[in-house]
């Protein structure tokens, strides 16, 4: 009977902490279906579709953290052009931790720090394109601005490149309760030096136009438009520019 009696009150004491926290923690996920995976204006599955996920964690705090992943084919497919060797790398997979929170009324901050992880067979010597970056957002309302700053020195793939940033300016206009037209222009800009050729070729500018709306519960459907001014001889793989003007769909639900 005591047993009983102290199993009753645990179990009275562990739900009446339940909605406590519950109001103090929250976790979301999310997944979606792609034509394809565009990042920064570069095509990252070879105009092929994509399916994508991720978790996410958040404290009433402003804290957060979640992870986040696609497949991909840009890093088997620039190996192949170039000739660097055979890489099984078809997964990018995010971890991310940072802090955020709002301030006088329509103003909002986020600070975090972002590790973009791609798993994979890759030969020996073979530069592994695993990056780490710092970031910084300033909003106001839908429109925001975020600096995003690599750590690593050799980002995405490209040696001696520590420093390298990408800044980018983003207008989500809600147009009705339902339906949001995203407009997006970035870019990204290339540091240091390899073999005596400065990185910055590798610099560009991109923009992004994108519809979505919200219909059912949590389902979103949207159609975008993305285009940069990547240099050919840079980002040719596969005899196709991978920054050139690409449209995309995708069907995604959040719960």
């Amino acid at each position: 009977m005591r047993l009983l009696t102290r199993s009753l009150i645990t179990v009275s004491i562990v739900a009446s902490a339940l909605p406590a926290f519950a109001d103090d923690h929250t976790f979301t996920g999310n997944v979606g279906l792609f034509s394809q995976y565009i990042f920064r204006g570069l095509t990252q599955t070879n105009e092929k579709p994509a399916l994508q996920g991720g978790f996410d964690y958040a404290h009433k705090s402003g804290l957060y953290a979640g992870i986040w992943g696609s497949n991909v084919s840009w890093i088997s497919d620039g190996a192949q052009s170039t000739g660097a060797g055979s890489v099984s790398a078809s997964l990018e997979l995010d971890t991310y931790v940072g802090y955020k929170n709002s301030f006088a009324g329509d103003w909002s901050y986020d600070v975090g720090y972002l590790r973009y992880n791609y798993p994979g067979s890759y030969p020996s010597g073979f530069t592994k394109p695993d990056t780490d970056e710092l970031y910084g957002q300033l909003g106001w309302k839908w429109i925001t601005l975020k600096y995003s700053h690599s750590i690593s020195n050799k980002t995405f793939g490209i040696p001696s490149s520590k420093n390298t940033y990408y800044l980018d300016l983003t207008a989500a206009i809600p147009l009705s309760d339902t339906i949001t037209l995203t407009l997006h222009g970035g870019r990204q800009k290339y540091k240091g030096s390899n073999a005596g050729t400065s990185n910055d070729v590798l610099s560009y500018t991109d923009y992004k136009v994108e519809v979505a709306k919200v219909f059912a519960k949590d389902w979103t459907v949207a159609l975008g438009a993305t285009d940069t001014n990547a240099k050919d001889s840079a980002y040719t793989v596969l005899g196709k520019n991978i920054g050139d003007n690409q449209a995309y769909v995708f069907l995604k639900k959040t719960f």
